[in-house]
């Protein structure tokens, strides 16, 4: 497996390439089908990604209960048994965020993603306060997760880089201008996560500013084209970016943004398509992938895996 932990103010590891975020799978009663999200952590480590975030944006994070989300957690650990850092997703309200910090801590996690606040857009004094309790709480590793109710002011940034448990900063909001603000002013301090919905669809401009790492759903099923694709964007590749943009990312991206909640539902279909266990159905208020988008993802992925098979591109 290719070595993938970036040093930080050369003492401190988090991970850097492409991130796996597992789905959560459930059944058709309801429950998480343990059996196929074991098998989605194993694919995600067998593709040789650097790391494992569980209880994310696409494992349905808003929608699971905390005896849910402890099991999920417990079996990411033990599956991963130590060979990639795993994160947990820790936010929503304060009380909930501080149940799953300390959970993640009893657990084992390397750390954790803190997602924005629930709802609330506080002003930065409040979204100060909100990262500092939390990030406190614990002496686990902390990333950042800008979007929605969480935007910060560079000197927000700075007030909160007096904690050190604040590692990483994982961007989803997409202004550039702040992004490169941000970046400029507080280089390595953090290492920096492209976040945004489909990431390899932004990854050139962010790959510009100094990002080199991102999460990246379609690894969940076609791993080999997001490799593909970053070691062509290492590489200086363009003839192969584009390549990879005409005929994968930006259809299977066409698709995803034609109804919302699809950033998590279309990942389950894909690894329908590819034969990958992913359960039977999404929590709400996410809605599953229409029949005609289904065959559309169906034909695009027959299509790329022509092209781009992935005993090929992978060297296997």
């Amino acid at each position: 497996m290719t070595e993938n932990r970036a040093t930080l103010n050369n003492k401190n590891a988090l991970p850097s390439g492409i991130l796996g975020f597992p789905i959560t799978p459930f059944r058709r009663n309801g429950q998480i089908d343990e059996q196929a999200l074991e098998a989605n952590i194993q694919f995600l480590l067998d593709e040789g990604l650097s790391s494992i975030f569980i209880g994310c944006g696409s494992g349905e994070f808003q929608s699971l209960s905390i005896e849910e989300y402890q099991s999920i957690l417990q079996l990411a650990v033990q599956v991963t048994n130590g060979r990639v850092p795993v994160f947990s997703g820790v936010g929503g309200n304060i009380a909930q965020a501080l149940e799953q910090a300390q959970l993640s801590a009893q657990i084992g996690v390397d750390g954790y993603l803190v997602m924005p606040p629930y709802l609330v857009e506080g002003e930065q004094e409040g979204l100060y306060n909100y990262y500092k309790l939390i990030t406190e709480s614990t002496e686990l590793d902390a990333v950042i997760y800008q979007r929605g109710t969480a935007v910060f002011a560079l000197e927000t940034m700075r007030r909160l880089l007096q904690i050190p448990q604040i590692k990483g900063f994982k961007d989803g909001y997409g202004n550039m201008e702040k992004n490169i603000e941000l970046i400029k002013n507080i280089g390595n301090r953090l290492s920096w996560f492209n976040g945004m919905p489909f990431a390899e669809v932004t990854m050139p401009a962010y790959w510009a500013m100094g990002f080199r790492s991102y999460s990246s759903a379609i690894s969940n099923y076609i791993p080999h084209i997001s490799r593909m694709f970053y070691t062509a964007l290492e590489q200086g590749d363009e003839a192969l970016v584009d390549e990879l943009y005409r005929e994968a990312l930006l259809p299977i991206n066409d698709i995803r943004k034609q109804r919302q909640g699809y950033a998590v539902s279309l990942i389950k279909v894909g690894m329908e398509i590819m034969g990958l266990p992913a359960g039977e159905t999404v929590r709400a208020p996410i809605v599953p992938v229409t029949p005609e988008h289904y065959q559309q993802l169906e034909a695009i992925l027959n299509n790329v895996m022509t092209k781009f098979p992935a005993r090929v591109a992978t060297g296997g």
